[in-house]
C-alpha cells in the first residue's frame, strides 16, 4: 500500500522510562522478586493524583496481574476513556535497548553482556576492573587517550572522585553500571565533544563482540567539587538483529519522528526526522509542537525523567511528581487529538525507586490505548505476552504487512 494512502493517519508511541507496574512471573531470576514501581511509589507518597490517567484506565491495569490490587489514589473506573491492559517481556534483559526493541518487533533470547558483576557486593573482588584488558586496551590506542576507572560505579560519584585526575591528564573516565553499558565521561574543557563522540563511535565499534548494550557519552563541567553532567549525553546502541517497525514504517513511505533519545537507541534506523529533547517537558513540548503542525505518521517519544532522575536515585517523591506532571500534560494533550488518532502509552521497564540497589526492575508494564472515537469504550486488552504487541498493532493501524511476531491488540477493542 503506498504511503499516499495512510495520509495523516497518526499514531503516538508514548513510552514512559521505567514505569512498571508489578513484578514480572520471571522477576526473581533478576532479584526483583516484589517490585512495583507504580503501587510503590503511589504508597511511598500517601497515594498518587493522576486524574488523566485513572480515567483512562490506569487503575485497572494491577488487578489484571494480582487481584485485589490497586494503586493508592488511582483507583479502577467504569467506562474508561482507553483500553487498558499489562505486557510482560519475553526478551532477556531490563534495560532501556531490550525494552524498546521489543514494542518494535524484536526479541532478544540473547540478554546484553553485563560487566558489574565483579564488582558488586564482592569484597573479596573489591578493585577488580570490569571491562577486560583487551577492550580497554584496544579503546586506548584507537582514540589515543588512557582510560581511568573501569569499574561498576554512580556517574556522579565517579566524576567527583576521579574528575580532577580526568582533567589533569586528559584520561577518559570509563564505568558501568547495572545495565549493560560502557559509559565515558570527559570534561567539556578538556576533551572537545566531537572527540567525545567520536571516542564512543570507536568504543561501540570495539564492543559489539562483547555485546555491550550502549556506549554513552557523559559530558560534564565545572570544578572540583561542583562537577555537574551536561545535557549533551548521546547514547550508542547496539546493532538491531533485524527490521523494526520503524524500518517497516518508512519503508513503506510512512513518516517516522522521534522524539528524546529515541534516535539514539535504535541508531537512527527508520527515523524520518528526530528531536533529541533531553528531558520530560522539553519532550512534552515538542510533541505539543508536532500535534500544531498536524504531523502524521507514527510519533514515538520517551519520558526520560522518571528512569534518569528519580528511579536509578531512588527517589520516590520525584518520581511521584513527575507522574503528576505527565498526567497535566495528559490531560491537555488528549483533548486536542483528532478523531482518528490512536495513542499508546506504556514503558520498557520498571524501576521501582523503593526497592534495594539502584537498577532497573523486571517488571510487567502498562499498556493504555486510547482513540478519540471510542472515548468511554475501554475495554481490558489482558495480559500481553510480549511487548512486540504493540509493533503488531502499528503495523495493522498503518495497513503494512504483519510482522513475524505479536498480536494486535486493537482486533480486541
Amino acid at each position: 500500500m503506498s504511503g499516499l494512502l495512510h495520509f495523516m493517519k497518526r499514531a503516538i508511541l508514548l513510552i514512559l522510562d521505567s514505569v512498571g507496574i508489578g513484578a514480572a512471573p520471571d522477576a526473581g531470576d533478576y532479584g526483583d522478586a516484589g517490585a512495583n514501581t507504580l503501587v510503590h511509589t503511589a504508597e511511598a507518597v500517601g497515594g498518587l493524583h493522576l486524574n488523566c490517567l485513572q480515567r483512562m484506565g490506569l487503575g485497572n491495569i494491577p488487578a489484571l496481574i494480582t487481584p485485589g490490587l490497586s494503586i493508592k489514589g488511582v483507583p479502577p473506573t467504569e467506562n474508561s476513556l482507553a483500553s487498558y491492559g499489562a505486557m510482560q517481556e519475553t526478551s532477556r534483559g531490563k534495560d532501556t535497548t531490550t525494552g524498546h526493541w521489543e514494542m518494535a518487533g524484536l526479541e532478544l533470547t540473547e540478554g546484553f553482556r553485563l560487566f558489574n558483576e565483579e564488582n558488586e557486593g564482592k569484597k573479596e573482588n573489591k578493585g577488580k576492573k570490569s571491562f577486560p584488558p583487551e577492550l580497554i586496551n584496544a579503546f586506548e590506542t584507537e582514540t589515543g587517550r588512557k582510560v581511568i576507572g573501569n569499574k561498576a560505579a554512580s556517574g556522579t560519584v565517579i566524576i567527583e572522585e576521579l574528575g580532577p585526575q580526568q582533567m589533569k591528564t586528559g584520561s577518559w573516565i570509563v564505568y558501568t553500571s547495572a545495565d549493560s553499558v560502557f559509559q565515558i565521561a570527559a570534561h567539556e574543557d578538556i576533551v572537545p565533544l566531537a572527540e567525545l563522540y567520536r571516542g564512543c563511535e570507536i568504543a561501540r565499534k570495539l564492543g559489539n563482540r562483547y555485546r555491550i548494550g550502549r556506549i554513552i557519552a557523559r559530558p560534564y563541567i565545572g570544578k572540583p567539587g561542583s562537577f555537574r553532567r551536561t545535557a549533551n549525553r548521546r547514547d550508542y546502541s547496539f546493532p538491531a538483529p533485524e527490521p523494526t517497525i520503524l524500518e517497516h514504517l518508512t519503508t513503506a513511505g510512512i513518516k517516522v519522528t522521534a522524539v528524546g533519545k529515541i534516535e539514539d537507541i535504535f541508531n537512527r534506523r527508520g527515523i524520518t526526522q528526530s528531536f533529541h529533547t533531553t528531558d520530560n517537558p522539553a519532550s512534552q513540548s515538542k510533541l505539543n509542537e508536532l500535534m500544531r503542525q498536524n504531523t502524521d505518521g507514527l510519533i514515538i517519544a520517551n519520558f526520560i525523567d522518571f528512569d534518569m532522575l528519580y528511579g536509578h536515585r531512588r527517589d520516590a517523591s520525584g518520581y511521584a511528581k513527575a507522574l503528576e506532571e505527565t498526567d497535566d500534560f495528559l490531560e491537555t494533550f488528549i483533548a486536542g487529538l483528532d478523531s482518528n488518532a490512536l495513542l499508546i502509552i506504556t514503558a520498557d521497564h520498571g524501576n521501582d525507586p523503593t526497592f534495594r540497589g539502584t537498577d532497573h526492575t523486571r517488571e510487567y508494564v502498562p499498556l493504555l490505548v486510547y482513540r478519540p472515537a471510542e472515548t468511554g469504550k475501554g475495554k481490558s486488552l489482558g495480559i500481553r505476552k510480549g511487548f512486540y504487541d504493540v509493533a503488531q498493532s502499528l503495523a495493522a493501524y498503518f495497513g503494512i504487512a504483519p510482522l513475524s511476531r505479536g498480536q494486535n491488540f486493537l482486533l480486541s477493542r
